[in-house]
Parts: C-alpha cells; sequence; structure tokens
C-alpha cells in the first residue's frame, strides 16, 4: 500500500505524543458515517462525526457524536449554556474550520471552539473520527482527545 500523507490531525496527535490508530476507506459508495464505519471496518457506536453549530449569541460550538445518531438541538444548546443552536451551512464549514464536509475534525480547526464530546465515548477504550481528510479517521482514546481539544463531556443526541 501507498504510504499515506500525513493529515494536520496525524501531525497534531504526534506532536502531543498521542497514540492512535489510521483507518482508511476508498472509493465514494458512501452516503452515510455508519457505512464509513462499516466500510473501515469499525463499530458504528464507535465512529463518530464532528458537528459545527452556532449559537444564538453567534458564537460557534462543535458537537463529535456517533455516527449513528442525530444530534439534539436542545440538547446540544443546553450543554454549552446558549438558548438555542442550529447547524451551520455545509459552504460555511470550508471558510471557518479550514475543513470540508465528511472531513470535519475536532482536532486542528482553524480557530479553537468550544468542543462537545458525547458521554457515550466515556465506554469505549477508543473512538475513531475524521484525521480531516475524507477517507481517513483516527482512532484515539476518549480521554486523550478530551484533554488535547480541552473538550467537555455531555449527552447530546436524540434517542
Amino acid at each position: 500500500m501507498n504510504k499515506q500523507v500525513k493529515t494536520n490531525v496525524i501531525r497534531l496527535l504526534e506532536q502531543q505524543d498521542i497514540s492512535y490508530k489510521e483507518h482508511h476507506y476508498f472509493g465514494s459508495d458512501v452516503s452515510s458515517g455508519t457505512e464509513v464505519a462499516v466500510k473501515m471496518g469499525n463499530n458504528p457506536d464507535q465512529q463518530f462525526k464532528t458537528l459545527v453549530t452556532r449559537g444564538k449569541s453567534g458564537d460557534f460550538y462543535v458537537f463529535v457524536i456517533p455516527v449513528n445518531h442525530e444530534l439534539d438541538l436542545k440538547k446540544a444548546a443546553k450543554s454549552v449554556a446558549e438558548k438555542s443552536v442550529s447547524m451551520i451551512k455545509e459552504k460555511e464549514l470550508l471558510p471557518l474550520t479550514g475543513y470540508v464536509h465528511g472531513g470535519c475534525s475536532p482536532i486542528g480547526m482553524k480557530k479553537a471552539f468550544k468542543t462537545v464530546l458525547h458521554s457515550s465515548a466515556e465506554q469505549f477504550d477508543t473512538i475513531s473520527f475524521s484525521a480531516g481528510k475524507v477517507g481517513v479517521s483516527v482512532e484515539v482514546d476518549p480521554d486523550d482527545l478530551i484533554k488535547l481539544i480541552d473538550g467537555q463531556i455531555a449527552d447530546v443526541i436524540k434517542y
């Protein structure tokens, strides 16, 4: 297999001496995070997606939740002490974060935003999420992720 180009996420993990495992998938025949998880051989409960929202105050917030769940906007707003939050438009993602849709990572955004990791991450030794490029994920200890991004844990998904 060809040597993969290191993403900024992988460089940051290495700089912080955080242990990780890389996962890849090739092709564009996936339409959901659950399909991505399956294609990479990962448990969808342990594969997380990164969602960016705007609060009523105008501040931006990042939520990292399992790919097989939806963000509960009311719970999300409460977790960051906002009256409400809404998803940003896809066209706003790249200029705001430096990442494209499907390749957004909680690590290495252009600016540090308050980030909330869904509480289900605590039941796993490792979770996977985008390494900042479509088709590449990293698997890390959720505690290492929280420390690296100065994140918090909360229940922010719909059941």
